[in-house]
């Protein structure tokens, strides 16, 4: 299901984005109750990346009202996604895309919580790493050539050689003494990673190389369509899925309660 300000959308409406890529998004899970965990944090992120990529500000009722439109013959728990972008942004002029609309696409959400991931190392760095933009082109290669390799995804290691972030989701580190460690380096704020930072107080911020990754006690993904899910490789070393940390933020996280739209 696709709606453009609450319009069926058409081939035409899509044509400006698949050419150019060029707007903004969140993704949210919606449980069987029709509730979003950290609905706040994503209205927060729409319209603070609106200001960075359009210069221009989004209503939180009018993307209330859309989702909730969007969910009317929805059962069970699903993925919408709310895409922020300009019908008529053209290549040769992206300064005259002023009046961005609204995109809400909806899809079936996988089962709590997904099996562990393998991730592979791949030099990489986002465009504009603190906006969720949808210029996935590098994101989705890399992720290519991690699949390529054997293993699920990519891990990004910056030019300084130090950790960042996932293919699509953020990564954190659960050292010897328990510690969470969220990578040091310029990442995408996600939603889920916020959300486990207020529910956890023992956490930091930590640069972090892959040989110190490889260390480490345990390592997870998260994002808001898998929550916390364990990462069992990096690269040729085994990491353990199994530790009572895991398990505390897995029970913590699922334990927030949705916001009502």
């Amino acid at each position: 299901m696709a709606t453009l300000s609450d319009q069926p959308v058409t081939a035409d409406d899509l044509m400006p984005l698949a050419l150019t890529s060029y707007g903004h998004f969140t993704s949210m899970r919606v449980d069987a109750e029709g509730r979003i965990r950290g609905l706040s944090l994503h209205l927060n992120r729409l319209t603070r990346d609106s200001r960075q990529v359009f210069g221009t500000a989004v209503d939180p009722d009018l993307v209330r009202d859309l989702v909730g439109r969007a969910l009317t013959d929805q059962s069970g728990p699903c993925i919408v996604r709310v895409t922020h972008y300009d019908p008529t942004v053209n290549l040769g002029r992206p300064a005259d895309a002023t009046q961005p609309e609204l995109l809400v696409t909806v899809r079936t959400a996988g089962q709590l919580p997904p099996p562990p991931l393998a991730a592979m190392s791949i030099p990489y760095e986002r465009d504009l790493p603190l906006v969720k933009h949808c210029g996935l082109f590098g994101a989705l290669h890399a992720r290519r050539a991690a699949q390529l390799g054997g293993f699920d995804d990519a891990l990004f290691v910056g030019r300084d050689g130090l950790i960042s972030e996932g293919g699509t989701w953020n990564v954190g580190f659960i050292d010897a003494d328990g510690m969470v460690v969220w990578p040091q380096a310029p990442v995408l704020p996600g939603v889920t990673m916020a959300l486990l930072q207020e529910q956890r107080a023992n956490w930091k911020v930590a640069p972090v190389t892959v040989d110190e990754a490889k260390q480490m006690a345990a390592a997870f993904a998260t994002n808001t369509s898998i929550g916390v899910r364990p990462i069992s490789a990096v690269d040729d070393q085994p990491m353990a899925v199994e530790h009572p940390v895991l398990t505390e933020l897995r029970d913590a996280y699922l334990s927030i309660p949705g916001e009502e739209l």
